[in-house]
């Protein structure tokens, strides 16, 4: 494989002209295709270096955009093009050597991968992104750079040092190749609406100084290669239907730091503008660099759709967060798309079903096995036995209905319609699924190998959408497992017969006196009653308001050992026990002297806590799980880049009045930091993925053999790691001191940088849902059999659930408290937009402190005015009529730190709620959700209505109750309500929200991107800015709030020129395609390639696109959308 790859890069670097080595230069194949690659250089030569497609289009558009300063900068003609996937990989290291190091960037071959240390380990966004002027608005808090200075930077750009050019793959030669890289990208920016409309891709080209290779290494790995941009293949405009038209340009130039600011031209300070001297575009003295030296990113762009970045520096985030400004770019210019600063999964709660388990019908539909193999004929063969067998996953075995489970006989047993009893083994490395995709699994207990339980998942998925995140505020954490935070552990009674005699007495106790309202007192059934839910046996336990305070009272008495005894006891009984429920417990003799852990028929009963927060000592606060509770299996959705739409329901057989959302992950590989890696063994999927070969690992320390041994030695430290961190280590430590690679990256050790682990330790994940793909097999299986489906049909799967995440602090120095949210907040539209506007996130460890990361958290990496992001974010919210909730991270109040335990808790909550309990306006209903209202404090009014409503008590006892045993202690009063924490702390914090809005709001108005605001907007920032809107109205206006109704926008001439946009800007878009597939089909020489391609074929399919776009029905049909923003 290795032979391959140099063989690869040689033949280009030939091509290339570049210098090989001496004995590759005089092989025999060298000389073979010789006489092939000077023909083919002298072609170039003639041809002048045509430029590729792409960049044609960037380069026509930089010589039109920057025709009156007076620069012409140009692309470069000549690149080494990775055209296949893996090559920037083989680059970014030199042959026959595991490290290379350069002024910019230390890289080392690992035995788990990469690992590249640039020069600085994090960097800030303060005053990094910076914009051309003479294209669109640019928005107030980023920098405003004049046009011929951006046409400077770009020349510069293209003049790096030679020792930057320097390939790593040919460092160590006596004549090392010195050129630039260059890279096509095509990330995703709408994705498909089966049947209706294919996904749109931008295209974007990335070119950097040979020495940065590693960062294209970065992207290809999380957005994929593009191919060959010099074949019309991999030309965008010739496949318009799946191009959104827009082009882009990145270009790494980390030398640019050094240039100052006299030598771009900017002016002295005595004659520059006001803006520019905010903005430090001038000079007082002429050794001034610019941007002071610092890191900084200058992008130029117009609506004709080209944009064009230089990055000065090498950071691998900077990469990342370019391409996704230029898919937002995209976004707003296409119309009905949003990039989305988000996170997401589809959650499919899970129960644990103990040791047998007949699974019976959860609707009022009927399934059958004979059903699902009339639909998929060719993917199930039926066995003899009347089960079926997954011929595309073997790992899956459709059963029938009523089929039952038991571990005790290690049988699936079912009866089929021939009155045939029938039978087969129960293995644990199968998914047994029945005909409407309820799915049963065999599970291992963690803490005990030897245990085994049934967990049943249910069919119906809950797709949780977590945008507008701020950074620490858990987007990643919505879709990890909880398990993480788990402790487990045996059921105990310490005085058994006391305690047994204890649970009797409740389970025979005449419950009808609880209630203060003796009317109410309807339910009879005895807590151990088969058609009464363990739920049931919680809520009747859990103390409510309302019951009688006499019965509260009894509750609060009740020993919790003993009330989850009873809990146990109502969990395992079965019918056929009668009332002779206590001899099948019990906790056996140990010296002499009954033991405290229970058994039940002679096996352990184990049960599992879960950690939400800290005491204020740092210990876990740990509380008891349901013993039916199962965390929830989630398929990863999104992660960081976001591609979402909003269809109409029609679009997808559902309700058509109502509006949808699609999303889609932009990326394959997800940028993770693993802040808990550094705890050896608490981050199991961290170690797993960094133990892995081929990692790319940045930030980390290269260890060597001798770090391997050492490691190994010291038996308690090693021992806390997970097997496969373990396994790499041993494995290092077993080889020679000095085999190939010679280092490796542990999970454990952050590189140093001042003498302190780095606190942004990073690499590049495989996507769960990627490498998890049995599971995922499973679950979208699962989805079709559950709507009568043909398996292969597509199935796009909605947002159910919107809910953004916060990150909350308490005070800290000059750090301003940021801790009033209680762990879970509703806002309708006003207070969720002025929420959304302002996105203020608290201290994390990508953050200094409480502050705005700019609208929907994209500030620093969006290159359109913010405005637009949220004309379409607020009509998403507005044609779906999705909720707005918001989940906190890092504190509840100043004195309840909870990190991401509530981040992860929220999906599996809401996943066990109906659509019907999860509306907002049935739970304000019932109580479950309480309005915040201002209030006077220290003589000023503090503006707490602008939080919403948050979850009271009732929220917790009856849908944490679904999760928790006491879910009454698990969320006190002082986190349901913190004021009670610290009155004077929480109004700071509300008066630093409100101090926010204001200042934030006022931006809109200092750049005149307002003009650009839609009206319920517009109001909106009114109030914010100046307490009140040009009409006069206030948050609480009647007239106001009905802006924000779904009626009050479809009918709107706003909303109406939307859509009219909309058409216009796909009939131009679909006309230009046309018209560019004719141009390539008439020009000579291209004969061969419109057949190769079936050009004719394509214009054709053009001709329709247009038809279509520009008729009345297209028209109609895009009612219920985002539309396009006009400009």
């Amino acid at each position: 494989m290795a032979q391959i790859e140099s063989a690869a890069i040689y033949l280009r670097l030939a091509q290339l002209g570049l210098p090989m080595p001496a004995d590759v230069q005089d092989s025999a194949t060298a000389k073979l295709v010789a006489p092939i690659l000077a023909r083919q250089r002298e072609l170039s030569r003639r041809l002048a270096d045509r430029l590729c497609a792409a960049d044609s289009r960037i380069q026509n558009w930089l010589d039109d955009y920057l025709a009156d300063t007076g620069v012409a900068p140009k692309l470069p003609r000549r690149t080494f093009v990775l055209d296949e996937p893996g090559l920037a990989r083989t680059l970014s290291l030199p042959q026959g050597s595991d490290e290379f190091t350069s002024p910019l960037l230390s890289s080392y071959r690992l035995a788990n991968g990469v690992l590249h240390n640039p020069a600085n380990d994090r960097r800030t966004t303060a005053g990094v992104f910076h914009i051309a002027e003479g294209g669109l608005p640019i928005p107030d808090d980023k920098i405003a750079v004049p046009k011929a200075v951006f046409a400077r930077l770009l020349e510069l750009a293209f003049r790096p040092p030679e020792v930057d050019l320097v390939l790593p793959y040919t460092a160590n030669q006596p004549e090392p190749a010195a050129c630039f890289v260059s890279l096509q990208l095509r990330p995703l920016v709408a994705p498909a609406v089966p049947g209706w409309v294919r996904e749109k891709r931008m295209e974007t080209r990335f070119i950097v100084p040979g020495g940065l290779v590693a960062n294209l290494d970065f992207v290809e790995g999380i957005f994929g290669n593009g191919g060959d941009p010099y074949l019309p293949e991999n030309d965008a405009s010739l496949a318009p239907e799946t191009w959104t038209g827009h082009t882009g340009a990145i270009v790494l130039a980390p030398h640019l730091t050094k240039v100052t600011k006299k030598s771009l031209g900017l002016p002295h300070v005595s004659t520059a503008s006001e803006r520019q001297k905010r903005d430090g575009m001038c000079w007082e003295h002429e050794d001034e660099c610019y941007n002071a030296g610092q890191a900084f990113k200058a992008c130029a762009r117009d609506e004709r759709g080209v944009i064009v970045t230089v990055i000065a520096d090498n950071y691998f985030g900077y990469c990342k967060k370019e391409v996704k400004t230029q898919i937002s770019y995209s976004a707003n210019l296409f119309g009905n798309a949003e990039e989305e600063h988000a996170g997401g999964a589809l959650v499919f709660p899970s129960y644990n079903l103990g040791q047998e388990y007949t699974v019976s019908a959860r609707s009022g539909e009927s399934y059958a096995l004979s059903d699902v193999l009339d639909r998929d004929p060719d993917r199930f063969r039926l066995q003899p036995e009347g089960h079926a067998v997954d011929a595309e996953q073997p790992h899956i075995v459709l059963v029938p209905m009523e089929s039952n489970f038991s571990l005790r006989t290690g049988r699936v047993s079912w009866t089929n319609p021939n009155g045939a009893e029938a039978s087969i083994p129960l293995r644990a490395d199968t998914y047994y699924l029945t005909p409407d995709g309820y799915q049963v699994r065999m599970l291992q207990q963690p803490a005990d190998r030897t245990q085994w339980s049934l967990r049943g998942t249910v069919p119906m998925a809950t797709s949780c959408h977590k945008p507008a995140t701020v950074s620490g505020g858990g987007k990643s954490e919505i879709s990890k497992a909880i398990t993480d935070a788990f402790i487990f552990g045996n059921a105990y009674s310490p005085d058994y017969d006391a305690d047994m005699d204890a649970v009797a007495a409740i389970l025979e106790r005449d419950f009808c006196d609880r209630f203060a309202d003796p009317a109410l007192c309807t339910d009879r059934r005895s807590l151990l009653a088969s058609d009464r839910s363990i739920g049931s046996v919680i809520k009747l336990l859990t103390p409510g308001a309302e019951y009688t305070p006499a019965y509260n009272e009894w509750l609060e008495s009740i020993p919790q050992h003993v009330r989850e005894l009873v809990y146990v006891v109502k969990r395992f009984y079965r019918p056929e026990w009668g009332t002779d429920w206590r001899s099948h417990f019990t906790v056996g003799i140990i010296n002499g002297r009954r033991g405290i852990n229970l058994r039940l028929d002679g096996d352990k009963i184990m049960v599992n806590m879960l950690r939400v927060g800290f005491d204020t000592d740092g210990s876990w606060r740990l509380f008891g799980l349901r013993h039916d509770f199962s965390p929830a299996v989630k398929v990863q959705t999104e992660d960081d880049i976001t591609a979402s739409t909003v269809v109409s329901g029609h679009m997808l057989g559902l309700d058509p009045y109502r509006s949808y959302k699609l999303v889609e992950n932009c990326e394959e590989l997800l940028f993770q930091r693993p802040d808990d890696a550094i705890h050896r063994g608490y981050d199991k999927q961290a170690e797993l993925d960094i133990a892995s070969p081929g990692t790319f690992l940045s930030n980390f320390a290269p260890l060597t053999h001798a770090d391997a041994v050492a490691m190994r030695d010291d038996a308690v430290a090693f021992s806390q790691f997970t097997a496969p961190m373990r396994q790499l280590i041993s494995a290092v430590a077993d080889s020679a001191p000095d085999a190939s690679p010679r280092f490796f990256v542990s999970s454990a050790n952050p590189r140093l940088v001042g003498g302190k682990p780095s606190k942004n330790p990073r690499y590049l994940q495989k996507r769960p849902d990627r490498t998890n793909a049995d599971a995922t097999a499973v679950a979208d299986l699962a989805s079709h059999l559950v709507r009568k489906l043909p398996s292969h049909q597509p199935l796009p799967l909605p947002v159910d659930v919107v809910a953004a995440g916060r990150r909350n602090n308490p005070p800290d120095g000059a750090v301003p408290p940021l801790c009033s949210y209680n762990p879970l907040h509703y806002m309708e539209l006003p207070e969720l937009f002025a929420e959304f506007i302002s996105s203020m996130t608290g201290k994390s460890p990508s953050t200094t402190g409480a502050g705005s990361e700019g609208a929907m958290t994209k500030g620093p990496f969006n290159a359109m005015p913010a405005i637009l992001d949220l004309n379409a974010a607020f009509l998403s919210f507005a044609l779906t009529g999705y909720d707005g909730w918001v989940s906190c991270a890092g504190f509840v109040g100043p004195r309840v730190r909870v990190d991401h335990d509530i981040s992860m808790l929220v999906p599996e909550v809401f996943s066990r709620m109906t659509p019907e309990e999860r509306k907002a306006a049935n739970l304000v209903a019932e109580g479950a959700l309480e309005k915040i209202e201002d209030f006077e404090f220290d003589g000023r009014t503090v503006l707490a209505s602008r939080l919403g409503y948050r979850m009271t008590q009732a929220f917790a006892r009856k849908y944490f109750g679904r999760i928790f045993l006491h879910p009454h202690a698990v969320f006190t009063e002082a986190m349901l309500r913190p004021e009670l924490q610290g009155e004077a702390i929480f109004a700071e914090s509300v008066d630093t929200i409100v101090a926010t809005h204001e200042r934030v709001a006022k931006a809109y108005f200092d750049d005149g991107t307002i003009e650009l605001a839609i009206p319920p907007l517009r109001a909106l920032l009114e109030i914010m800015a100046h307490g009140h809107s040009a009409e006069g109205w206030t948050l609480e206006t009647p007239e106001f709030r009905e802006l924000f109704t779904r009626e009050a926008v479809v009918g709107a001439d706003w909303y109406v020129a939307r859509l009219d946009a909309k058409q216009q800007a796909a009939a131009a878009r679909a006309d230009a395609g046309l018209k560019a597939l004719q141009k390539f089909i008439s020009t000579p020489g291209n004969e061969e390639p419109s057949q190769r391609l079936d050009v004719p074929k394509r214009i054709e399919a053009a001709q329709a696109e247009y038809n279509k776009f520009s008729s009345a029905e297209y028209r109609a049909g895009i009612v219920g959308t985002v539309g396009r923003q006009p400009l």
